[in-house]
C-alpha cells in the first residue's frame, strides 16, 4: 500500500496518458489483488471513512454498479447523483460545482460527455477525479478491459485483440492508447467512414506497437 499511497495519491484519472504503463500495469495487478481478496473474503477497506461522489449525467448500469460496489467493498461512502440532480454549467457553473463536491468529498467519478467538463472538475475540485465515460476516453473500462485479458491469459505483452465497432469512439480511442502503452496489439475492423482519428492512431503508433485500421473483416480478425 506504501507504494500505491505514494503514487496514485491525490492523482485524477483523466485518459489512459495521465499514468506511466508502469503504473497502468501497478494498477491492473493491484485490482487482480483485491478480487482475490474478495473472493477469499478478506476485508479490504483500505479507504475506510472517505466519502466519493459519483457525478451521471450518462446513465449506465454496469459502470454504476461497478463503482458503488468497489466504493463499499473499499470502505468508502458513495453518494449517487443522476443527471436529474446535478447542473453541470446550467444552473450553476462547472467551477462551482467543483469547488463545492471537493470540499465535501474525497474523490469525484464523473461520467457524462464533454471531455473538458471532467477536465474542469479535477482543475478546480482539489480532489481526485475519474473518468468514468466522455465522448472522447473511457481509462476506467480499460482497466477493467485489460485486467480480465491479464487474467485470463496470465500476461498482456504480445496479445492481439480485435475491435469491432465504431473506430471512432471513446472505447477504440482508449483501447488503440492503452494497448500501445501495455504492448497489447489493436486491431480496429471498421468501415473507412469510421476509421480511427489519425491523431490517436499516432499516439498509439508512438507507443511502439502495430497498429492496425481496417475495414475489412478477415484480416483484422485473422491473427
Amino acid at each position: 500500500m506504501k507504494y500505491l499511497q505514494n503514487v496514485f495519491q491525490g492523482r485524477s484519472f483523466l485518459d489512459c496518458k495521465d499514468y506511466t504503463p508502469a503504473e497502468i500495469d501497478y494498477l491492473i495487478d493491484f485490482a487482480l489483488h483485491l478480487k482475490e481478496l474478495k473472493k477469499e473474503h478478506i476485508p479490504h477497506e483500505y479507504l475506510k471513512g472517505k466519502n466519493i461522489a459519483l457525478l451521471f449525467k450518462k446513465s449506465s448500469t454496469r459502470t454504476r454498479s461497478a463503482f458503488v460496489v468497489a466504493c463499499n467493498d473499499l470502505g468508502t461512502n458513495p453518494e449517487y447523483m443522476g443527471a436529474g440532480e446535478i447542473h453541470l454549467g446550467k444552473k450553476e457553473s462547472i467551477k462551482d460545482t467543483a469547488k463545492v463536491l471537493g470540499s465535501m468529498f474525497d474523490g469525484i467519478e464523473y461520467r457524462g460527455f464533454a471531455q473538458k467538463d471532467v477536465e474542469d472538475l479535477a482543475k478546480y475540485s482539489g480532489v481526485p477525479v475519474w473518468n468514468g465515460l466522455t465522448d472522447k476516453w473511457h481509462p476506467t473500462q480499460m482497466l477493467a478491459d485489460f485486467m480480465t485479458i491479464k487474467e485470463k491469459f496470465g500476461h498482456l505483452r504480445g496479445i492481439t485483440l480485435a475491435y469491432g465497432g465504431d473506430g471512432r469512439d471513446n472505447v477504440a480511442d482508449s483501447l488503440l492508447v492503452a494497448g500501445s502503452m501495455l504492448g497489447v496489439n489493436i486491431h480496429i475492423v471498421t468501415p473507412k467512414p469510421l476509421f480511427t482519428h489519425p491523431d490517436v492512431q499516432a499516439i498509439a503508433v508512438g507507443g511502439g506497437i502495430p497498429v492496425i485500421v481496417d475495414h475489412g473483416c478477415l484480416k483484422g480478425v485473422a491473427e
